[in-house]
C-alpha cells in the first residue's frame, strides 16, 4: 500500500500540457453531454416525472465526485484519473480493477453512445429501423472520431471545442424557449413505473447517471494539460454544473411537450419536443442534426480518453505493453482496440436486445460506478490519513464531501439492475486473469514506486 504524498497547489506540474483551461472544459462538456441528453428523456419515461427526482439527487452527487476530482487531481498530478489515485492509495491491485473497469465502461460507452446517436440519424434515412442498416450507420459513428483523434492532439482540441458550441447552443435554445410550452397532461402520473417511489427514483437514477459518465475526463487526460493542479479542477467543477442546468431543464421540457405514451416509444424525444413547440418537422430535423453533432463530438473525446487510461496504465506496468503505443502523440493502439469493442458490443446489442440503448446503457453505468468508488474512498483514505495537516472545518467539509460521493456511488450500484449486475461483474472480473498475467510476465513483485512529486512514470512522460 502506497502512502499518498501532498502535492503542493502552487507547484507547477513537471509535465508540459498541451490543453488550455477552455479546452480542457470543452472536453469535459463534450465527454458528458453526447447523445445521453438527446436519448435519455425516452429511458426515464417508463418512471414519469418522479425520474427528475432522481435528476436532482444524482447531480447533487455528480458535483460531490466533481470535487473530488478536482481535490485528487490538485494532489496527484499526471494521466490516469481514477486508475492513479486509487493505485497512489491503495496499491497496485486496486488500481489494475479501477484502471480495467474504468477502460470497460469507456468502451462499452462509446457503443451506448453511439446507438443513441444511430436513433437521430435515422430521423433522416433508415426511417423504418432497419437492424442491419443501424448497425452500418452506427459502425461510422464509432469510426469517424478515430479519423480525427489520429490525426493528433491539436485536431483533437481544436475539433472538440467546435462540437461543443454546436451542441450546447441548440440545447439551451430548446430548454429555453421549450418552458413556455409545457403541458400538464402529457407529464402522467408521477411514478408510472408499478414500484415503489424509492425503487423508481433508484432505477432512475442509474439511468441518469450515464448521462455525467466524462466528468472525470479532465483529470484522466491532466498530463496533456496545462497547468493541471489548477485548470483540471476548474474545468471538471464548471463543465458539471453546466451540464447539470442543461441537463434538468432539458429533460423537464421534454417530458412536459411530449406525451409520456409517445415518448416511451420515442428514439429520438428532444426532435419530438421540438416538433411539438414550433410544428411540423423542420424543428425536430434541426434538433436531430445537433444531436448527431453532439453524439459525434463526444465520440471524439471518449475515442481519445479510451485510449489515455490504458495508456498511462501500460506505462506503469498495469496493462498489456503494446497499449503504451503512440503516433503522433495519440495513444493508437488503445483507440483502436476499444473501437474494435465498442463495434462488437453494439452489433452485439443490435442483434440480441430488444431495448438496445438502455441495455447497454446500465452495463456502463456498473462498471462506471467501480472508478468513482475507488477515487472517493481514496479521497477519504487521503483525508483521514493526513488529518494534521488541515483545520476540523475544513476537515468536516471535506469528509462530508467525499462521503457523499461515495454513498452516492452505492446507491448508483443498486439502481443499476440485476441484468447490469451480472453482465457488469462479468466484465469486471474478466480483468483478473490479465493481471495475473501481467504478474508473472513481467515479474512484479513491488509495483511502481510513487515519485516525490506524488506521481507515477506515466505522470512524467514528455
Amino acid at each position: 500500500m502506497y502512502k499518498p504524498t501532498k502535492v503542493n497547489p502552487r507547484k507547477k506540474s513537471v509535465v508540459p500540457g498541451r490543453l488550455g483551461l477552455p479546452t480542457a472544459s470543452a472536453l469535459v462538456i463534450g465527454s458528458v453531454i453526447g447523445t445521453g441528453v438527446f436519448g435519455i428523456p425516452s429511458a426515464l419515461a417508463m418512471f414519469g416525472p418522479i425520474s427528475l427526482v432522481a435528476f436532482v439527487l444524482v447531480t447533487i452527487g455528480a458535483l460531490a465526485l466533481a470535487i473530488v476530482f478536482g481535490w485528487l487531481a490538485q494532489r496527484i498530478p499526471g494521466s490516469g484519473g481514477p486508475y492513479l489515485y486509487a493505485r497512489d492509495a491503495f496499491g497496485d491491485f486496486a488500481g489494475f480493477l479501477t484502471g480495467w473497469s474504468y477502460w470497460v465502461t469507456a468502451w462499452a460507452g462509446n457503443a451506448a453512445i453511439v446507438v443513441a446517436l444511430t436513433g437521430y440519424v435515422e430521423v433522416f434515412v433508415n426511417k423504418d429501423h432497419n437492424i442491419w442498416w443501424s448497425i452500418v450507420i452506427a459502425t461510422a459513428g464509432l469510426w469517424i472520431p478515430v479519423l480525427i483523434n489520429v490525426v493528433g492532439i491539436r485536431t483533437l482540441g481544436a475539433a472538440q471545442a467546435i462540437f461543443t458550441v454546436l451542441k450546447v447552443v441548440p440545447l439551451v435554445f430548446i430548454a429555453i424557449v421549450g418552458l413556455f410550452f409545457l403541458k400538464g397532461a402529457n407529464f402522467g402520473a408521477f411514478n408510472s413505473s408499478g414500484t415503489s417511489a424509492w425503487s423508481a427514483i433508484a432505477g432512475a437514477g442509474a439511468i441518469v447517471l450515464f448521462a455525467y459518465l466524462g466528468i472525470e475526463t479532465a483529470s484522466v487526460a491532466a498530463g496533456r494539460v496545462r497547468h493541471p493542479e489548477r485548470n483540471v479542477r476548474r474545468a471538471t467543477v464548471w463543465g458539471t454544473i453546466i451540464c447539470a442546468v442543461i441537463y434538468v431543464l432539458g429533460t423537464l421540457v421534454v417530458f412536459g411537450t411530449v406525451s409520456n405514451k409517445a415518448l416511451r416509444l420515442s428514439t429520438a424525444p428532444f426532435s419530438d419536443a421540438a416538433n411539438a413547440i414550433f410544428g411540423g418537422t423542420l424543428g425536430g430535423q434541426l434538433i436531430a442534426a445537433a444531436a448527431i453533432i453532439s453524439g459525434l463530438g463526444c465520440l471524439v473525446g471518449w475515442t481519445f480518453i479510451v485510449g489515455e487510461m490504458p495508456y498511462a496504465a501500460a506505462k506503469d506496468g498495469m496493462f498489456p505493453r503494446v497499449f503504451a503505443s503512440e503516433r503522433r502523440g495519440m495513444p493508437i493502439f488503445g483507440i483502436l482496440a476499444s473501437t474494435v469493442l465498442a463495434t462488437a458490443l453494439t452489433v452485439l446489442a443490435y442483434t440480441n436486445f430488444s431495448n438496445v440503448f438502455t441495455t447497454v446503457l446500465l452495463l456502463t453505468v456498473f462498471t462506471a460506478v467501480i472508478p468513482y468508488m475507488f477515487s472517493a474512498g481514496a479521497q477519504l483514505f487521503w483525508l483521514i490519513t493526513h488529518r494534521r495537516e488541515t483545520s476540523w472545518a475544513h476537515f468536516t467539509k471535506d469528509v462530508t464531501i467525499a462521503g457523499v460521493a461515495l454513498a452516492f456511488t452505492f446507491w448508483a450500484l443498486a439502481g443499476s439492475g440485476a441484468q447490469a449486475c451480472y453482465y457488469g461483474v462479468f466484465c469486471f472480473l474478466l480483468g483478473v486473469p490479465l493481471y495475473i498475467w501481467l504478474r508473472v510476465s513481467t515479474k512484479h513483485d513491488g509495483g511502481t514506486p510513487v515519485t516525490a512529486e506524488g506521481t507515477t512514470a506515466a505522470a512524467q512522460r514528455a
